[in-house]
């Protein structure tokens, strides 16, 4: 049996837009986010991608990303699966320091 894994990130988050880093803080997509996600959802379509699955983490901007990308591809009814493993990293004691200054 073949077929095809497709990764995607999320979208722009508040904290991206931000330059902070997010780990597991969780923050919504930015209008941008969104829109990128609309237009990620639209070029898969367009290729005939047709998902049978989808897997993200638990994180606002995960599942929001995941839900706009499946309504512009026509694929919302798809089995979801949400699952903490998929998490960003944890920063930790580290909070959620600038990527500014951590290059």
């Amino acid at each position: 049996m073949s077929g095809r894994l497709v990764l995607l990130r999320h979208g722009e988050s508040e904290w991206n837009r931000e330059q902070r880093f997010t780990g597991w803080a969780d923050v919504e997509l930015t209008t941008l986010g969104q829109t990128q996600m609309r237009h990620a959802g639209r070029a898969m379509r367009d290729a005939g991608v047709e998902v049978d699955v989808a897997f993200t983490s638990v994180l606002r901007r995960c599942v929001h990303s995941l839900w706009v990308t499946l309504d512009e591809m026509q694929r919302f009814w798809i089995p979801q699966r949400l699952d903490w493993r998929l998490n960003e990293r944890h920063y930790g004691g580290l909070g959620t320091p600038s990527s500014r200054c951590c290059p």
